[in-house]
């Protein structure tokens, strides 16, 4: 797949690319970037969704896409989704006697049709939804992995994956991992899982509106690139130790200069010299002064330039600040108790589980295990059926779709409203350490991209008055980038109270120092070793 001088801009004139050459081979290739870089819109370009302002995209045959926020007719059935239902019709009308030339068109060569279906949909998982069920039957995980089995029964020859991992629970997962390990063809994935980048053999770093290649891994990638931010670095320093110089020479220069003056000046005062052999002097000192200045400020000016180059080069991820000793909790001390609590919806922690102590816990299980169901019930914002969840400290909840905040406030605003005690330079102070610094902090919060978002809701959690000392969150890396990872990783790994995290992102949770790993499925919530995960038998709900 080729990009060709490829450039884009929305209606409104925002420019995403310009002049993007980009060219993909056979193989996986992990497109990675900034929130905001143009990472699906470049996806969208190349699966001819949008059409360049400038430039040609080309591709070596036919190109499938799954974009991040898929959307399906409830109304159609799977073998709709599929691509399977005409051949289909046609076969059960052959089978029914029906021998009209129409239906030996409709099914060709593919006479076992449904048993090619039927392996894709066992492959992913989906051997027990059937054919015949709609759209509006599935979970979202599920709607997921029957779009990604139409694309693997069409067998494109580029395949664009667009965050493909953000619905599924770890089980599934593992289904689509094992399919990017077999596919053969072209294969783009936009993603911050970690585990599936893994499995790419070059990564696609989209930066400033180019690509930058890396073969290898996203562990092979970090480690090039650990040593290219190491020389960058350098190289600031080699600069700045540089500009130190040249403003030294030009100072000494002055120096140099003004003394000459003052030499040529006492000489002309008490004329020891032929006022014809003074007045040549004076007018060579001048210019040779004048040649002097202009060198070395062309030699600052180069070694500032410099400087400003080599500072560029230098990459400026900001890690987030937390510092909220009011959030600790300490050991032995109680946090929450459940008993014998039923939740809406069929889930439930039957008997006494309570938490105590500044204990970090990763919620697993299923999609559909009633993860969201427990920390809302928790939080406050559902009742449960029968039985008791009692915090014992103030609590702070990170939902899913991250709509604690006012879209139509400021970020100030906001925080202001859960902290009313504190003056609007205290927000802002506060807001900074989240890297809302300046102008930044005054945006409405719906103008935010995920990542930020995210960012910005964490804050008006952690800054609510009182501060909470339980923090929950649910699938908090699903919006965010590598890089807003590893930033919110430094965020919690800062803070000083309990945390409850659901995630599917096994490397994520490994990352936040978890020491408890808990399960929730039919039977409550049980502790397990993490090691089980991937052994645990049962179907997805």
């Amino acid at each position: 797949m080729h990009c060709s001088s490829l450039s884009f801009a929305w209606p409104d004139g925002r420019e995403v690319f310009d002049d993007l050459h980009l060219a993909v081979g056979p193989g996986r290739t992990g497109l990675i970037g900034l929130n905001g870089c143009g990472k699906s819109t470049l996806l969208r370009l190349m699966a001819g969704e949008l059409t360049p302002t400038a430039g040609h995209v080309r591709a070596a045959g036919d190109i499938g896409h799954l974009p991040q926020d898929l959307v399906l007719d409830t109304a159609l059935r799977v073998d709709q989704v599929l691509g399977v239902a005409t051949a289909r019709a046609a076969l059960h009308a052959i089978e029914a006697g029906d021998a009209r030339e129409e239906h030996f068109a409709a099914v060709g060569d593919d006479w076992d049709v449904e048993e090619r279906a039927g392996a894709v949909l066992s492959q992913l998982g989906l051997s027990g939804i059937g054919l015949d069920r709609t759209v509006g039957e599935l979970s979202g995980g599920e709607c997921v992995l029957l779009r990604l089995a139409a694309l693997l029964l069409a067998r494109p020859a580029v395949l664009l994956l667009d965050e493909p991992t953000n619905n599924l629970d770890v089980y599934a997962r593992g289904r689509l991992y094992d399919a990017v390990d077999a596919w053969t063809g072209v294969l783009v994935v936009v993603s911050h899982d970690r585990e599936l980048l893994e499995r790419v053999d070059r990564i696609a770093d989209l930066r400033d509106g180019a690509v930058t290649w890396y073969g290898g891994s996203l562990s092979a990638y970090e480690q090039a690139l650990a040593v290219e931010q190491e020389a960058a670095e350098r190289m600031v320093r080699a600069a700045e130790a540089d500009v130190r110089r040249q403003k030294r020479e030009l100072s000494d220069a002055h120096v140099k200069l003004a003394r000459r003056r003052r030499y040529g000046q006492k000489m002309w005062d008490t004329k020891r010299e032929p006022k014809a052999v003074m007045g040549q002097r004076k007018q060579t000192a001048q210019e040779s002064a004048g040649k002097h200045r202009v060198l070395h400020t062309e030699r600052l000016a180069e070694a500032e330039e410099r400087l400003d180059e080599a500072v560029e080069a230098v990459r400026d991820d900001e890690a987030i600040r937390i510092e909220l000793p009011q959030t600790q909790v300490y050991p032995g001390g109680g946090v929450l108790m459940l008993r014998d609590l039923e939740l809406a919806y069929g889930a439930g922690v039957p008997g006494e589980w309570d938490l105590r102590g500044p204990e970090r816990i990763a919620l697993v299980g299923r999609n559909g295990a009633g993860k969201t169901t427990l920390l809302r019930t928790i939080a406050g914002e559902l009742e449960p059926v029968s039985g008791e969840a009692a915090a014992q400290v103030p609590v702070g909840f990170l939902p899913q779709r991250l709509d604690v905040l006012d879209d139509t406030l400021s970020l100030v605003a906001n925080v202001a409203r859960v902290a009313p005690g504190t003056t609007d330079n205290g927000i802002r102070a506060r807001l900074a350490h989240f890297l809302f610094k300046g102008g930044r902090a005054d945006l409405p919060a719906g103008t935010l991209s995920g990542g930020e978002r995210l960012r910005a809701t964490l804050a008006a959690l952690l800054l609510t008055e009182p501060a909470p000392r339980l923090l929950m969150l649910d699938e908090p890396t699903n919006s965010l980038d590598l890089s807003g990872v590893h930033r919110l990783t430094s965020a919690l790994a800062a803070y000083r109270g309990a945390l409850i995290v659901a995630s599917h992102d096994l490397p994520f949770l490994t990352s936040l120092g978890i020491t408890r790993w808990l399960l929730l499925d039919a039977d409550g919530l049980r502790d397990i070793d993490p090691g089980q995960l991937p052994g645990i038998e049962g179907d997805d709900v």
